[in-house]
Formats: C-alpha cells, structure tokens, sequence
C-alpha cells in the first residue's frame, strides 16, 4: 500500500477536485461520525429483515436482501447471505466495450463509497473501509464501458467494479491489466466478502454517471476558462476595439453570464491598444464572444448544480430511516422502497453540457480559421506559414479542427430522450444518463484539443507578423506559450505542440 498525503473525508462534501484526485493514490478517511451512521443503518436494516422492526409486526419483503432482483422481484432470492450476493452479481456480467478509463472508474467508486457512508443504505461499516482503503493503492477495477441504461443505477458497470473488489474479473495495479485476485494482492488488498444487501448498495446507484458528468464538467469548465482567455489574446493581436465588451451594452443583454463574462474579458484585456485599422463590427466569433461564452456560463452553472446534488445525494434502492423517535429507535424505523437510482438529473445535465461543448468546439475552430485566413487576419500570411507553399504553417491542425468539430457535433444527440422500455418493463422509463455522460467526457477531451489548436495559432501567428499583445494579461498568456512551443518554422508534426498547449491551458491562470 502506497504512502499519500492528500486525503478526503467521507463526511465531507466532495467536488470535482477530489474526483480527479482518486485516479491516483488517495487517503479516504471514515470518520467516527460515518461509522456511527454506518452502524445505525446496519443494524436496522438487520431488524426489518428479521422482523425486530416496523413495531414487531413481523419481517418484511426487502429488496435485494429477501428477493429477486428487477423484473423477478416477486419470487425469493436465494436464503444463504454469500449466495445471495453471489445472485445479484453473476447475471450483472454481459457488460461489452472497452474498459472505462481509470480515473472515471475510481472516481465512481469515490462517488459510490461517500453514498453509502451516509448510513442510509444498511451497508456494514466494514465494507466502507474496505472501500476507502482500496483508495490508497493503485488498484482499478476492469470495467466495459457499455451496458448500463441509468435507470436503476449503473448495475452492470458497478457489478464489474465489485466483482473485481472480491477478487473476481480483471483489475489494473499500476497500470497493468491483470486478474482480480491478483491485482489485489498486488496492491495489498483483501477480497470483499458481501451479502445480498451489501452487493445490491454497490451497484444500485448511478455513481459511474455522476462520477463521468462531474469529471466532464470539469474539463469543459477549465475549457471554457480557457476559450475565454484565447478569445481576448486573439482580439489583442488583431487590434480590436473592446467596445463589444461594454458594460452597459451587456448589461443591457440582460443575462448574467453575459454580464460576468465580459467583466471578466475587461480585465483580461485592460490595457490594450486598438490598432485602428480593424472594421467597425468584428466578425461574430469576436463581437458576439461575450454573448456566446455568457450563455455557456449560465448553463455551466445549472450543470454545476446537478453534480453538486448528486454528488451530496443518496443514490440506492431501498433506504433504511430511523424512527421518529430518533437514530436508535429500531423499532419504527422503516424500509423505502423507491427510485433514488435513476439518474434524470444528471441525463439532463449531460445533453446540456454536450449542446455547451459544441458550440465552444465551434467557436475556437471558427476563431482559428479566422486566424489563418489572410482575408480576415490583418494581412497575416495564409495558414500563417512562414514561406507559403515551401511550408504550411497550421494547415494540418486546421485539417484536424474540423475532424474534431465533425465528430463533437456527432456526439451531441441527446441521450435523454433516448429512453427504450427493458427488464420486462419493471424499467419501462429509463433516463440513459450514463451514455450521456461518458459522452460529454469524451466530448470534453476533444474540445480542449480544440483550445490547444486555436492557442498554438495564437502562438504562430505572432512570429509570422501579428503585433505583440498590448494587454499585459494577453502578454502573459502568449509568453507561456511561446515558452512552452516553439515557431513552426519548419514546418513539423504539430500533434504533441497541440497537446502541450492544451495541458498549459489546463494548468495556467485564467480570468
């Protein structure tokens, strides 16, 4: 088991940051307070299966711990715990596809563990530990990426990721793909030992959707950081007048985002010099940036929403609550059956968050064409080639820009709306948010290569001629880059320099 310093509390909220984080060793704590919870939970989950609660009327149905699962609730599960657990995971295994990456995987297990660490899914205390210790190896569950419909959480994903946590499947240890079982012992790990209850908790909530939704955010959130730090740098080297950043004319919009991001785009650009040569209306990837990145910002902060609720939710099938009388009351504690599974919410958020990505993609491609087209850039040389003809500047990156708008656009049909009846229609409405999600990741990816491409232009385009920003911030953002990649001159494979700006974009300040 590896040494880390970084840690998150299980009690705690957790946020985009600690998601990225567990694609890497992590300390995860369980506090006395969880474990209290944790507890709580079990031993009423206990009482209402062997019929100590729900005022002694005898024991109820559960689902998951006393039944079959979906469709087959109405028949018996099986009556031996370990069988039992063994009953909720085998028929869970028809998932295909390639393994998710890890990152999404063990933020999904983080996501998983904090659900049940509320104490409200009847899970041991034991099992959370567990959970949390697996945190600080590099153990990684192998799980395809296709065969969940998020509607009764991501049962087949979550199904491969406890399989491989009792030593059954495939998992990775540093990197290697390798059996279960063996890449437990190679990380130091035990096999989780479950019941019915414990097995059903673990894959009947929609984590690896939250988990993949709250990761794309991110990445279409530093994106967009970006994009609006890129659309400034390219107004300063053209010489635009900032007059379509006033004050009065956003406020006037009337939308917030609007407003907040032409402030922001003020202080990027505070300082510049006009040229005085530049037309009087901007084309509209200049002059309508505030208005197009503003909208983007008021729907990033609706996404916001969803993933903080999600990430603070219960996800699970039944929830077990203490009694009126307080969290040792047993004896009227209940049972609930319900649909805190189903991940609507975060379907919604993701087909929003696909619609924001590919407008962005379509703004930093519209804005790097612009910036090789000798038509539209000042007098700049086409494809800003340093000897047109004998080189060919970014002519190839251009090439790839429309490949990567192409296949964004391709990608951003709602999932949402996709709903198909299954499970002979027990799951007659499902929300396919886990599509939707893994979508935007991918999707996500793609557009901060399209911000890596319009800043190695922005880069380009200063050593073939455009003047030097006269905004201190825009300087400062073009000498990272200038330092980071050097001039296509000669032209060279420009696929590593595309990637490197897009992972200094990800990493520099930004308004």
């Amino acid at each position: 088991m590896l040494t880390t310093t970084d840690t998150v509390s299980l009690t705690g909220p957790l946020g985009p940051d600690a998601l990225r984080r567990a694609a890497g060793p992590l300390t995860v704590t369980v506090d006395e307070a969880a474990r209290a919870r944790l507890d709580r939970g079990r031993r009423l989950f206990r009482a209402l299966r062997d019929g100590d609660g729900d005022g002694g009327t005898g024991s109820r149905p559960i689902y998951g711990a006393t039944t079959g699962f979906g469709a087959l609730v109405g028949y018996a599960g099986r009556p031996d715990e370990a069988d039992q657990c063994d009953n909720t995971l085998a028929h869970l295994g028809a998932g295909q596809g390639p393994d998710l990456p890890h990152g999404i995987v063990r933020a999904a297990l983080l996501v998983r563990t904090r659900s049940l660490a509320q104490g409200l899914s009847g899970v041991s205390a034991e099992i959370v530990e567990r959970l949390a210790a697996m945190f600080a190896t590099t153990f990684s569950p192998a799980v395809p990426r296709y065969g969940s419909v998020g509607a009764s959480g991501d049962l087949v994903p979550l199904a491969y990721a406890a399989q491989a946590l009792r030593g059954r499947g495939h998992a990775y240890a540093d990197g290697r793909r390798m059996p279960a079982a063996e890449a437990l012992a190679a990380t130091g790990l035990r096999p989780l030992a479950l019941d019915g209850r414990d097995a059903l908790a673990l894959v009947n909530g929609t984590s690896v959707t939250t988990a993949a939704l709250a990761l794309a955010h991110d990445a279409v959130r530093t994106a967009h950081r970006a994009l609006t730090a890129l659309t400034c740098l390219l107004a300063d080297l053209l010489g635009c007048d900032p007059g379509f950043l006033d004050t009065g004319l956003l406020r006037a919009y009337g939308h917030p985002g609007a407003a907040d991001t032409g402030a922001r785009m003020r202080h990027h650009l505070a300082g510049t010099t006009p040229s005085g040569t530049r037309p009087l209306q901007e084309p509209y990837s200049i002059r309508c940036s505030p208005q197009l990145l503003g909208a983007a910002e008021d729907a990033l902060r609706y996404v916001d929403a969803v993933v903080a609720a999600d990430l603070a939710g219960v996800s699970d099938n039944p929830l077990f609550f203490p009694g009126a009388a307080g969290p040792e009351d047993l004896g009227q504690g209940r049972a609930v059956h319900g649909g805190n599974f189903f991940g609507q919410p975060a379907a919604f958020a993701a087909d929003l968050l696909a619609s924001v990505t590919a407008q962005l993609g379509n703004l930093a491609e519209r804005q790097l064409d612009l910036l090789v087209d000798p038509a539209r850039n000042g007098g700049l040389p086409p494809m800003l080639a340093t000897e047109p003809g004998a080189q060919h500047g970014l002519q190839g990156v251009q090439l790839a820009t429309t490949a990567f708008v192409a296949e964004i656009r391709r990608c951003a049909t709602p999932a949402a709306m996709q709903s198909l009846p299954t499970n002979l229609h027990n799951q007659d409405v499902v929300p396919f948010g886990t599509q939707g999600a893994l979508r935007a990741y991918d999707m996500a990816e793609l557009l901060g290569l399209l911000c890596g491409s319009l800043a190695l232009g922005l880069r380009q385009a200063v050593h073939v001629g455009a003047r030097r920003p006269t905004a201190p911030r825009c300087a400062a953002l073009l000498d990272a880059l200038s330092a980071a990649i050097d001039p296509v001159d000669p032209d060279r494979p420009l696929d590593e320099d595309v990637r490197t700006a897009a992972r200094l974009l990800a990493t520099h300040a930004m308004p």
